[in-house]
């Protein structure tokens, strides 16, 4: 099993949101790196919930992916803004997997805490912040699960 992160601002898209949807295409994504992790996935593995652009961007729950990467049919909507009028539905650019809400952390992990963690000094969060998904290690899942139990 592997780990991830997935950002997204909660006014868009909130872990509240999926706990009513229970599972959501994890669509709109328009960055190489974030496409190549999504298609990395497999079911199973989980992931951070992580609420960006706000006051203190933390992350707040544990999803689950329940369907591979499969084609971001947002990319063929031209009523979308995640519309790319250069994909072709023969060769797609873009990919989505779906997820399911697990559970929400004991309690938020701020990005704060994160970067005043140094065991967490490589993580990506911490050195990429701007990609939307991004892989999480093993021992950085752990460490990040035992920050929300604490306060």
């Amino acid at each position: 099993m592997h780990h991830w992160l997935f950002k997204t601002e909660p006014h868009a898209y909130s872990f509240e949101q999926l706990r009513a949807d229970r599972i959501t295409p994890w669509t709109g994504v328009r960055n190489w790196q974030a496409r190549n992790n999504m298609k990395a996935m497999e079911v199973g593995d989980l992931g951070f919930f992580y609420h960006s652009s706000i006051a203190q961007p933390c992350a707040v729950g544990i999803c689950r992916v329940v369907k591979n990467a499969y084609p971001d049919f947002t990319q063929f909507d031209v009523q979308s803004e995640y519309y790319d009028a250069t994909s072709r539905k023969e060769r797609p650019k873009w990919y989505m997997v779906d997820v399911e809400y697990v559970e929400p952390l004991e309690h938020p992990v701020t990005l704060a805490q994160m970067r005043a963690e140094p065991r967490l000094d490589g993580m990506v969060l911490l050195r990429r912040g701007r990609l939307s998904v991004q892989p999480v290690t093993s021992r950085e899942w752990e460490i990040v699960l035992g920050l929300a139990q604490q306060q």
